[in-house]
């Protein structure tokens, strides 16, 4: 992995050759939306968001970072963890957290100590061998079961699913996992893309394109959708970017991320190392967005507050 563009926390460093003969069928699943003129959102910091308008939702993405032998020995435990997620909560209004790197049980045990009207979903990681068996991913410590990725809402999750997706023939598969929320108007899904590098067998092929691809049409059959997490690639901007072939046009056209600021695609970094990895989109009308920080992950939360909608049927245009 390069620094540059991940986490810094795996060790296969070969060089990266574009692969050719992206999935047209998830291509084709891609549709276009008109657009009009951005709305540029609130890029608050410190103090959190607070608890927002009776109409307006908060959504986070985090990387927290749970998974010890990952890399992840100093950034505190389960402990310090559902600290930042009371944080989230009470600072900047979160209802709904996207989650990468977080182990099953402790997953469980946040939606307890949270409160009753807490729910979660979760999908494991597998490692898959070249006779593709897969196993699941353990996390270290005693009763702190899978690695994996997931939602956590205050409020039911329902049509939970795990979505399609191009995944290396041997190696690490991450994933995307949707869900409703209805109590908040929203989908949303969550979705933590490989590595450059990722398959084991076929080094100089990247996933990141038909993953993203995956994602978008995922989105596009609920215009009250939110999606985002951490995409392992920077943004598609600057000369030197040579993962800006990856993203689909309609990333930044049918949907607006969080960070961005009329035609600007930068952002500011959520990674500790100063890059950008991780993104939340929408077509709702944004409000505001927070990076927020934190000693409890190399990654740094980033929170997006959109206006809910009435009747999401009825939404045709990007804010």
């Amino acid at each position: 992995m390069q620094r540059h563009t991940e986490t810094g926390r795996w060790s296969r460093r070969r060089s990266l050759r574009r692969r050719f003969g992206r999935t047209a069928a998830a291509l084709s699943l891609l549709t276009a939306v008109a657009c009009t003129s951005a709305q540029t959102p609130g890029s608050a910091t410190g103090g959190g968001l607070g608890a927002g308008k009776a109409d307006e939702v908060s959504v986070a993405t985090w990387n927290m970072c749970g998974v010890r032998q990952w890399g992840c020995e100093k950034t505190g435990g389960p402990k310090e963890k559902l600290q930042q997620l009371r944080a989230l909560i009470g600072d900047s209004g979160v209802q709904v957290v996207l989650l990468q790197e977080v182990c099953s049980e402790d997953l469980q045990s946040f939606a307890r100590s949270l409160g009753p009207e807490w729910h979660s979903a979760f999908e494991p990681y597998a490692e898959v061998d070249s006779a593709g068996g897969r196993k699941p991913v353990g996390c270290t410590g005693q009763g702190r079961g899978e690695a994996g990725y997931g939602l956590l809402a205050g409020s039911p999750l329902t049509d939970v699913e795990a979505i399609p997706t191009e995944q290396p023939t041997v190696g690490l598969h991450r994933g995307i996992l949707c869900a409703r929320v209805p109590a908040q108007r929203l989908r949303v899904c969550n979705a933590h893309l490989s590595l450059r590098e990722s398959d084991d067998e076929h080094p100089d092929w990247d996933f990141r394109d038909d993953q993203l691809s995956s994602l978008v049409a995922a989105a596009s059959t609920d215009a009250a959708t939110v999606f985002g997490g951490d995409f392992n690639t920077p943004p598609p901007v600057g000369d030197r970017n040579t993962s800006a072939w990856i993203w689909p046009s309609e990333a930044y056209t049918t949907y607006r991320e969080c960070d961005q600021k009329g035609s600007s695609k930068k952002g500011r970094a959520t990674l500790e190392d100063g890059t950008k990895i991780d993104y939340l989109f929408t077509q709702l009308p944004r409000t505001a967005c927070e990076v927020v920080g934190t000693k409890a992950s190399d990654h740094r939360p980033l929170v997006l507050r959109v206006t809910r909608p009435e009747d999401p049927a009825t939404i045709s245009t990007v804010r």
